[in-house]
């Protein structure tokens, strides 16, 4: 007993003094004037996370946010995080005002790495930031808001970088059933909202879901939650990277959904691939793009929903001293493929330019106009306007600590 106490003061003394722990995050205030449709987060089919009555009128909004991150790192080998979010949206927004974004913990050797809990994976060129923000633009584009809106994996992902300039991974998860709910019946948008754990959000009010699909509950959807229907989702994805200059990555998403129905919930079927590239990886410019495909579903005939869906963005920034400028254009489309209830396809485009300005160290203003355009026609045969067009001008002040 007394050798097991010796060995166990070896091990953990060395491994406490090492230990570090960081509280980081971001405050930020946001002035967003919105024209177009009612905002998807107001159970609306406006593209934004903000919105006004139709496309001809227009709203200012005043809205804040708080994202806070906490990092322990007890051993050198070991290091544990957390990510939350508090926000003050829209009036009549759906969703949560705060909650749980990640929480994971990485066990890390030279060249592997073990993630477990929930968390991003390492897809996005533009969220590159702590906390998974952007240090480009303040609203995503269509590809990385779905993913902030409704693809989080809850499981364990095991990461192998032999060297400088592979890097090759393979994920296991769960509780990401209803991914795929929100691009089948809303479609694509352009925004920041960061889904949290058990957070319920609005449907927009297709004629289909109280008739064809009322087993489906009422108040929306839940992207995070309990698993549905008890299969694990796989992912891999390898990137090939010149350190500080370029890198190119593949990465394929499967969630093996049953289809079926479970607690007035869908377990979709989706699975899509995305592929990126990005030049200038520390330099003042650089350029970064991303293509994803895909396909999503749900149920069986004769009440289903089937469709294809591809978006890809295209982002060019250049940093000099305290200013950043970035531009981005975006493409989005689905395309209906079970001919049943509503028409889900839409093809659409959008486009951002952003200022950013770093008044201090942890001081950023930022300005951004971004425009949205496309047609929805679930909305017409819904009884709605089928024009989502739609433009923003947002205006930032963010504190970081």
């Amino acid at each position: 007993m007394r050798f097991l106490n010796i060995l166990l003061l070896t091990i953990t003394v060395p491994a406490l003094a090492q230990s570090t722990f960081q509280l980081h995050g971001f405050l930020s205030a946001r002035e967003v004037y919105t024209s177009g449709q009612s905002g998807w987060l107001q159970g609306g089919f406006g593209r934004f996370d903000t919105g006004a009555a139709d496309v001809n009128d227009h709203r200012m909004t005043t809205l804040g946010v708080a994202q806070i991150g906490a990092e322990w790192a007890p051993a050198s080998w070991l290091d544990l995080h957390a990510h939350g979010v508090a926000r003050r949206d829209q009036q009549g927004s759906g969703g949560k005002s705060a909650g749980l974004v990640e929480a994971y913990v990485d066990l890390h050797s030279e060249h592997f790495q073990l993630r477990a809990g929930q968390f991003f994976l390492g897809t996005s060129r533009e969220n590159t930031d702590p906390l998974w923000t952007s240090p480009y633009t303040i609203n995503f584009s269509p590809l990385n808001s779905w993913i902030g809106e409704e693809f989080r994996p809850v499981g364990v992902d095991l990461a192998w970088r032999p060297n400088f300039y592979v890097t090759a991974g393979a994920t296991a998860f769960r509780n990401n059933d209803t991914m795929g709910a929100l691009l089948g019946w809303r479609g694509w948008s352009v925004g920041n909202h960061l889904t949290v754990y058990n957070e319920v959000l609005p449907l927009p009010p297709l004629f289909s879901l109280p008739t064809d699909f009322d087993d489906q509950r009422h108040d929306g959807t839940v992207p995070f939650e309990k698993d549905l229907d008890g299969r694990t989702g796989i992912s891999g994805r390898l990137r090939l990277q010149l350190p500080e200059r370029a890198m190119v990555q593949l990465t394929r998403v499967d969630n093996r959904g049953d289809r079926e129905e479970y607690r007035g919930e869908y377990s979709w079927q989706t699975h899509f691939n995305i592929a990126a590239a990005q030049i200038g990886l520390t330099s003042p410019a650089t350029i970064a793009g991303e293509y994803c495909w895909g396909a999503t579903g749900m149920g069986a005939p004769p009440h289903f929903v089937q469709a294809d869906f591809a978006t890809w963005y295209l982002l060019t920034s250049y940093k000099r001293g305290s200013d950043r400028y970035s531009i981005r254009f975006d493409t989005f489309s689905t395309k209906d493929r079970d001919h049943v209830s509503e028409d889900n396809s839409e093809h659409g485009h959008s486009w951002v330019l952003a200022w950013m300005h770093d008044l201090k160290p942890n001081v950023r203003l930022a300005a951004e106009f971004a425009q949205v355009t496309g047609d929805r026609p679930a909305a017409q045969q819904s009884g709605f306007n089928p024009n989502m067009d739609g433009r923003s001008v947002t205006v930032e002040v963010r504190y970081g600590f």
